[in-house]
Parts: C-alpha cells; structure tokens; sequence
C-alpha cells in the first residue's frame, strides 16, 4: 500500500457521513495515512463546527469521534519544526491559502523530503489541491 499524506478535509470525510465520504473510503483503501500534527485538532474543530450547526447528530459526533481514534492509531505524523513553519511562511508568499492548509502542505513538502514528484496529496479542498500540485505533488481529490 502507498503513503499519501492526507489534508484534514479528506479525513473528516471518513469520519462523518459526506458527499465526499464515498471517494474517501476508496483511497483510503488505497493510501495509509500521514498527517500533520496538528490534524487531529483540527478534526475535532470540524466535529465541533458540524455539531453546532446542526449537521451532525450527537450519535454521528460520538460516530466520528471512535472513527478519529481509530485513524490516529495507525497514521504517522510530522511534528512541527523551524523548518516546517519557514516553509509554511513561504508558501503563504507564493499562493492565497489559510495558515492551517500552508502548514499541511509544508509537512507535506517536508515528509517528501521537499521532492513531492514522487508522493501523493490527498485532500477536499480545491485551493489547497492547486497549491499542492504547483509545488509538483500527484494530487488526488477526496
């Protein structure tokens, strides 16, 4: 199985019940997991902004919930470096992304060992997938 690294907008789509939920599957039969840090936050931030919405139930939360457990027991990480947030400060330079998408991509381009050419980018959303590929990574839309 490949490593892909996955943007957080891909992992909640396995986690609670989206249009994307479908795809996300599939790839996640195909590609293990590597994530930021970070990532785990911000997928509780998701729950929490879907449950405050009305959009997930508190039996869907307490589904998602036991499903993040589940990923985080079998993805690696890339912790947070001096290095990492330079080059998330550059990226933020070069193409309009928020601060959490340029530090998903900047340890993206850290775990390839800044030659993305050979890895895979997953993710949902577009702006973060265009950045992903002009820096040379094979996408794939979640």
């Amino acid at each position: 199985m490949t490593t892909a690294f996955w943007d957080t907008s891909a992992l909640v789509s396995l986690c609670v019940q989206q249009q994307a939920s479908a795809v996300a599957r599939q790839l996640a039969r195909k590609y293990r997991f590597v994530v930021w840090w970070s990532t785990s936050v911000e997928m509780q931030s998701a729950f929490e902004r879907l449950a405050r919405t009305g959009q997930l139930s508190p039996a869907g939360y307490s589904s998602a919930a036991r499903h993040l457990s589940r990923l985080r027991r079998g993805w690696q990480e890339v912790d947070p470096t001096p290095s990492l947030r330079f080059e998330a400060e550059s990226l933020l330079t070069r193409f309009p992304l928020k601060a959490a998408d340029a530090l998903q991509l900047s340890a993206a381009l850290i775990r390839a060992g800044n030659f993305p050419r050979v890895r895979v980018f997953v993710a949902s959303d577009g702006q973060l997938l265009d950045a992903a590929r002009r820096v040379g990574f094979q996408v794939v839309a979640a």
